[in-house]
């Protein structure tokens, strides 16, 4: 009997020592391969998250630029000849800022009108609600007919857009801005020349300034103001 309870309590201890410590490779893989699809599905919500934000930004950033065109808009409709064209991002000033030939000097007409909308301009810029946020400057840009050479249309295209600035500093005349206003247009408004560029249907078309509205980017914030002490200068006299 002692021989029998020996051999049941050997096969015990054999059946025991038998039986596998690590876990079966087939549970080990399952095992992973719930890891990886937790650890995927992870990295495509932080995927999807990331590129629904920037969808949202951009639409909001196109949504803003529509908006500010609608504005300005708005605020060139209380002036006759001004028009907008709000998927160039221009203001046109039609009839009412062109140039004699080889002239870039302005009238007292068109002075005052550059001097009445241009506040407009600025207060539309300085808005905290969409302005702020999205426009960066404007850019007065002189053109000039095909005639002459392309460097002597250059230089007379950048006379006439130098012309525009020099009737928003003015000193005397009517509808003049005020020393704060001039500070906005000397941190908001850039020159640019344009020769025969663009030219329009015909000569006299041609012989414009525009204004083209140009947007900060998503993120992007707008330059520090300069440094205001007063000194605009003066302009030479218009040829």
């Amino acid at each position: 009997m002692k021989g029998a309870r020996f051999l049941v309590s050997g096969k015990r201890r054999a059946d025991e020592e038998e039986k596998p410590f690590w876990i079966s490779f087939a549970d080990l893989m399952t095992a992973l391969m719930v890891l990886f699809l937790v650890a995927m599905a992870v990295a495509l919500l932080a995927v999807t998250k990331t590129v629904s934000e920037q969808e949202r930004r951009q639409a909001q950033y196109r949504q803003d630029i529509e908006t500010i065109m609608a504005r300005f808009e708005q605020a060139a409709a209380k002036f006759d000849g001004v028009q907008v064209d709000k998927a160039g991002y221009v203001i046109d000033f039609g009839e009412r800022a062109r140039f004699p030939f080889a002239k870039w000097s302005l009238s007292a007409e068109q002075e005052w009108l550059l001097r009445s909308f241009v506040p407009e301009m600025l207060n539309l810029a300085n808005d905290d609600e969409v302005g702020r946020r999205i426009i960066k400057r404007f850019v007065v840009e002189g053109y000039t007919d095909k005639t002459g050479s392309y460097l002597s249309n250059l230089n007379l295209s950048l006379l006439r857009s130098q012309r525009v600035l020099c009737a928003l500093f003015a000193t005397d005349g009517d509808a003049l801005l005020s020393d704060e206003q001039k500070e906005e247009v000397r941190d908001l408004f850039l020159v640019g020349g344009y020769s025969f560029n663009a030219a329009k249907a015909n000569d006299e078309e041609s012989r414009r300034v525009e204004m083209r509205l140009e947007f900060l980017g998503i993120d992007e914030k707008r330059p520090a103001p300069a440094a205001a002490n007063g000194n605009f200068g003066e302009c030479a006299i218009g040829g």
